[in-house]
């Protein structure tokens, strides 16, 4: 699994997000500026956050952007997910896939489904205030 820059840059921006005042909203501007991404990249990202229900947005003055959950309540698996549309690492594994004929005698759909288990859990279980706190991520690799 390769996470594409959308990717990367949505997690970016969210954790810049939970790192505001909740109750003020945050222009599009200032999340560029801080995260170093063209604001026309990050409209799209945003856009996308929005529709999904990830985020609020405001237009206009004195608009912007903020979370409408917890940062805790955001999960690393969900944000991927919905920008790279699956996690899934073989074709055969994406949700809503046609069923593959071979998979009754497949010799590595094991170790595919395995892997797609282990990264969507670990990534299911991560979260933006754990990202935001990366203290905990250390913790539990220990």
């Amino acid at each position: 699994m390769l996470v594409s820059t959308r990717g990367r840059y949505a997690l970016r921006v969210l954790i810049d997000l939970a790192q505001q005042p909740s109750n003020s909203w945050t222009p599009l501007k200032e999340i560029a500026v801080r995260q170093n991404i063209s604001q026309k990249y990050i409209e799209a990202i945003m856009t996308l956050l929005s529709k999904s229900g990830m985020v609020d947005a405001v237009h206009g003055k004195g608009g912007g952007y903020k979370l409408n959950r917890n940062p805790k309540d955001y999960k690393v698996g969900e944000v991927l997910t919905l920008t790279e549309g699956t996690l899934s690492p073989v074709a055969c594994l994406v949700e809503g896939a046609s069923p593959c004929p071979k998979a009754p005698t497949c010799k590595t759909l094991p170790m595919w489904t395995k892997l797609h288990d282990l990264v969507t859990g670990y990534l299911n279980s991560v979260t933006l205030a754990d990202l935001i706190d990366d203290q905990s991520l250390i913790e539990d690799q220990q």
